[in-house]
């Protein structure tokens, strides 16, 4: 069974893990370099900042989470051991209770996560060539509005 709660500073280790895990299951398009790169962000930024919502398993432990800005799912990131058992799922309908009108961008090259969105009915509604850092990982902006369902 999954549950959701918000992520609590103990869970910080738990989640870069994850974060790591996930990438490097997903993102076969980066380089050592780059995971190194964006690890440092996650670890030092992102995690010690981010209001997170936290996928834990029957023993409170996190097996994926979420971030978002307003409407914007700005991460989420599930235990490869956990990809196919919903929790994605579960994490993007706790996204879509706050706000229906939902926007992600997605690596393009990450094919798996393109698919998993598609699923869950969002549409490209543009593009980039370039990541947020400015890397040449170009992103799907989609978007999951509240009509569909």
């Amino acid at each position: 069974m999954i549950a959701t709660r918000q992520s609590r500073p103990d869970d910080r280790e738990a989640l870069f893990r994850i974060w790591n895990d996930a990438v490097r299951a997903t993102h076969d398009f980066l380089g050592e370099d780059d995971i190194a790169f964006f690890a440092r962000l996650v670890r030092e930024e992102y995690l010690p900042a981010a209001d997170l919502t936290v996928a834990v398993d029957g023993q409170d432990r996190p097996v994926g989470f979420l971030g978002m800005t307003g409407a914007k799912i700005d991460a989420l990131f599930v235990d490869p051991a956990w990809h196919g058992r919903g929790v994605g799922r579960a994490l993007v309908e706790v996204a879509r209770a706050a706000a229906p009108d939902l926007s992600v961008d997605v690596n393009e090259q990450n094919r798996g996560a393109v698919g998993f969105y598609a699923r869950l009915g969002f549409r490209v509604a543009g593009r980039s060539p370039l990541d947020g850092t400015g890397r040449p990982f170009p992103l799907l902006h989609l978007v999951l509005e509240a009509t569909q369902k």
